[in-house]
Parts: structure tokens; C-alpha cells; sequence
């Protein structure tokens, strides 16, 4: 399948909160009301995964947080329809979240789900590594996640030569 990744918009919210309904019921799914939060946030970067048809089948969003001397990065969600997982919707997203965060310099951070071995294992692939485990961080389902962190860009060089992650 053919994916192209673009800013998400206003316009992809709807898509967006129906998206989120199906993966994450439970455990507090996003509403509109917190996309158009995050959309116009200054210091969060959204992205759309569309299909060749046009369809959203996926979105994704990272912060760019501390100062210029001291920069980090957090993502704060990705998600991809169900019906295309495999075809190259996440890569896609985490590769161009990942091109923000190099851009802003400083270690990437992010949750995920213990029990998520797909999404683990991709976020491997592009160098986090496990810190630690936020007992109960899920909620209402109480689900455990794990901590990971990707070292900055610097210290991720080799990963990026080596061809493990995307281009």
C-alpha cells in the first residue's frame, strides 16, 4: 500500500476521533475537543497518514519540549487503522515524527502499552530502548506502560547508516 504523510488538519479530526474509538475504547480515547487542543498547541506537530484513495488511516503527533540548549521530544500518540496495519502506515508516521524530533535535537520520549509487541518492536527498530514502567498508566483499563527513549540524534547516527531505520 501506498502512504503519504502530510499535516493533519481540522478537517481529519472527525476521522480521527472515529479512528480513535476503535483502538483505544478502553482507555479514554481522544476526543474532538482534544484534537483541536493538540492541533493548535505551538510546540505539537501532527501528521496524517492518507492512502492513495485519500482516506486517513492514521495520525500521529509529537512535542517538541525544553529549551534550546536542553531540547527533548515526546510522542504523544500514533495510531493506524486496524484494516492496513502491516502496510507501512506506522513506519511512515514514526519516520516523519522522528525527522521533527532530529530537527529539535534531544532524546525522543514515549509510552506504550506492555501487552503492544508490534508497536514495541517497531519503536525498537528506530533505537528506543526501555527505561522503565508506568504501572496502571492506561486508564480506565489500568493496563501497564512501558517507558522508551530514543538517545539524541547524535548518538543515533550509526542506527540511521546502518539502514535500521526508515529512509
Amino acid at each position: 500500500m501506498t502512504i503519504r504523510v502530510e499535516a493533519l488538519t481540522d478537517a481529519d479530526i472527525a476521522r480521527c476521533v472515529e479512528l480513535e474509538n476503535a483502538l483505544f475504547a478502553g482507555d479514554d480515547p481522544w476526543t474532538a475537543i482534544a484534537f483541536r487542543a493538540e492541533l493548535s498547541s505551538p510546540h505539537t506537530h501532527y501528521f496524517a497518514a492518507r492512502s492513495v484513495a485519500e482516506e486517513l488511516v492514521g495520525y500521529a503527533g509529537i512535542a517538541l519540549l525544553g529549551s534550546a540548549s536542553d531540547p527533548e521530544s515526546e510522542v504523544h500518540t500514533i495510531a493506524v487503522d486496524p484494516a492496513v496495519h502491516r502496510a507501512g502506515a506506522g513506519t511512515a508516521l514514526l519516520s516523519a515524527m522522528l525527522a521533527e524530533a532530529d530537527r529539535h535535537g534531544g532524546p525522543v520520549f514515549l509510552e506504550v502499552r506492555t501487552d503492544n509487541e508490534p508497536a514495541i518492536a517497531l519503536y525498537r527498530k528506530f533505537g528506543f530502548d526501555l527505561l522503565g514502567v508506568r504501572k496502571r498508566y492506561y486508564q480506565p483499563s489500568g493496563a501497564d506502560a512501558y517507558t522508551m527513549r530514543r538517545p539524541a540524534p547524535a548518538t543515533v547516527g550509526a542506527h540511521h547508516e546502518e539502514g535500521n531505520s526508515a529512509p
